[in-house]
């Protein structure tokens, strides 16, 4: 219980600090340019209690998990079909150097055009903003695997299905997990931004909606949700890190 609770402590000091700079920057607005904690708390119960926060975040976390699946589905293989294979990297380097700096938001207009409004602009968006830094931390991840780790395989006569499944994924694996964490943290980013892209629901649509209706604190709750949501999602995926790295006695 100690243990648990000095680990606790610094972060639960951090959030009173910033609540307590929050509540004194507060006071030298009025509550429709700057709400304070408590009316974001009273919104947020507004929310809760009108079932609107349901709805919409029921619709964000839908495209969120379609989108991200989707990416981790197409940048995990191809970043590591291209890290082990060196020419294939070579040939497409260029095309993705390309691509890689173009903002998602860059895409809005084609999304549009190619996907119509509501959810499938929105989750080619979050797909597209996830892609690049799994891919790019996949093929980095299996590049950085010592070269010496693989010839010992091969030398006790080890199948190349077997270096891959137990020399070069459990080698690579710290980077993929950065990877994937921030492909977390650019989907997440991005959901807001795609949601805003015509649909009709979600926690981006709710902050449009509030704005057009002037409740700032509505959209100073909207995003305090999306943040803690954020939160919440990084530190599943640490915990299944974790998991992993015992499975393979990387703990």
């Amino acid at each position: 219980m100690k243990t648990l609770l000095r680990r606790m402590l610094p972060g639960t000091l951090g959030l009173a600090a910033l609540l307590l700079l929050w509540q004194l920057a507060a006071r030298r607005y009025s509550p429709d340019q700057f709400p304070g904690p408590v009316q974001v708390a009273q919104a947020c119960r507004e929310l809760v209690v009108d079932g609107t926060l349901w709805v919409h975040l029921k619709a964000s976390l839908l495209r969120f998990v379609t989108a991200y699946a989707l990416a981790v589905l197409l940048a995990l293989p191809l970043g590591l079909l291209l890290g082990w294979w060196s020419l294939g990297l070579r040939v497409l380097d260029p095309v993705i150097q390309i691509l890689r700096p173009i903002s998602p938001i860059a895409w809005f207009p084609l999304a549009v055009l190619w996907f119509g409004v509501g959810n499938a602009p929105a989750v080619f968006i979050i797909t597209l903003a996830a892609f690049f830094p799994l891919f790019l931390a996949t093929v980095a991840a299996v590049h950085h695997v010592p070269a010496a780790y693989l010839r010992v395989a091969k030398n006790f006569g080890a199948s190349p299905l077997l270096v891959f499944r137990a020399v070069l994924l459990p080698g690579a694996f710290p980077g993929i997990v950065m990877g994937l964490r921030l492909a977390l943290g650019a989907a997440w980013i991005n959901l807001v931004a795609g949601e805003m892209l015509g649909a009709q629901s979600g926690l981006g649509f709710m902050i449009v909606d509030a704005r057009n209706f002037l409740r700032t604190d509505l959209i100073v709750a909207g995003m305090l949700i999306i943040g803690l949501l954020g939160l919440t999602v990084d530190r599943l995926v640490a915990l299944g890190e974790r998991r992993v790295r015992r499975a393979w006695g990387q703990a």
